[in-house]
């Protein structure tokens, strides 16, 4: 991949700074994925047909092949707290080392905001048994959150030259990570959802400070890789198609054919819903984090 910043263009004359419609931008992303955080729990935790779509999803892996069985049980064991701070430190480290103390310090928000509300959320939201499984609260995912927060963490604080490149990895293990865990019946799907828009909310809070802090100072804004931005919009699209799709056979089949809504077709609709989100929260991260450079003079 090619830096996500290639193709830097001028937003303003050289005495002007960038205003306060940055910020503005991205405080609204971060409110908006709060909300959207709040609509997957009143969907899919408060109400019965939610439950039962996101239970029947959850239970309807059924993978057989030894090799996706191996990746997937690796990926949950090298998720630890142990690897979580590893590369926390990695990241404000490379932010430091980048003389850009504001892009380590808004890492480190990140991480810890997210995974700490993601804590919260699970320990003291209420589950109602609505699908007559009496399983305890398990919205957000704590995996999914761990892997989703590093990921943003690496794309906000590296060069711009590298940034696509962590942008694609971190996406896939993030799916990987996602996907193990519905698969493993530790999470449902939306679980996963709600774990992705946690971490893109405070990334965005991050990313409104750090704007904030660089308001008045001229440069020019960096433009995300264009092919990176391609990848997500079409992996999204696809995996939006198959979600949709999905989710009307599941919806109708009770009432025109019952056999169809099996549990492959549910796991592999909340497989697909769960992957649309990752395509969608990355690629706005990866929006959001292009960022400015300080000065057109200046390294990045």
């Amino acid at each position: 991949m090619t830096a996500l910043a290639s193709h830097p263009r001028d937003t303003a004359p050289a005495e002007r700074g960038r205003g306060f419609s940055h910020v503005f931008a991205h405080a609204c992303v971060a409110l908006l994925a709060a909300a959207g955080v709040a609509a997957l729990y009143y969907l899919c935790v408060r109400t019965g047909l939610g439950q039962r779509i996101d239970t029947d999803a959850m239970r309807g892996a059924d993978v057989d092949h030894p090799r996706a069985v191996e990746v997937m049980q690796r990926a949950l064991n090298g998720t630890t707290l142990v690897s979580l701070i590893a590369v926390c430190v990695a990241a404000a480290a490379i932010g430091f080392v980048r003389r850009r103390a504001d892009l380590a310090i808004a890492a480190a928000v990140l991480v810890l905001g997210a995974n700490a509300t993601t804590r919260v959320l699970k320990t003291y939201l209420v589950r109602p048994d609505l699908d007559g499984t009496s399983m305890p609260n398990s919205f957000p995912s704590g995996h999914t959150t761990a892997a989703a927060s590093v990921a943003f963490a690496l794309i906000l604080t590296l060069p711009f030259a590298v940034r696509g490149t962590v942008a694609v990895i971190g996406a896939a293990y993030t799916t990987i990570i996602a996907v193990a865990t519905v698969w493993a019946e530790w999470h449902r799907p939306s679980d996963t959802m709600a774990a992705l828009l946690v971490v893109l909310a405070w990334g965005a809070l991050a990313s409104t400070i750090v704007r904030l802090g660089r308001v008045r100072i001229t440069g020019v804004t960096a433009r995300p890789n264009r092919y990176v931005m391609l990848l997500f919009a079409i992996g999204g699209t696809l995996s939006l198609v198959v979600a949709a799709a999905g989710l009307a056979v599941i919806t109708l089949g009770d009432r025109l054919s019952p056999e169809l809504t099996g549990g492959r077709v549910s796991f592999a609709t909340g497989i697909a819903a769960v992957t649309t989100v990752v395509a969608g929260t990355f690629a706005i991260w990866v929006r959001l984090a292009a960022g400015d450079r300080p000065s057109p003079l200046q390294s990045s």
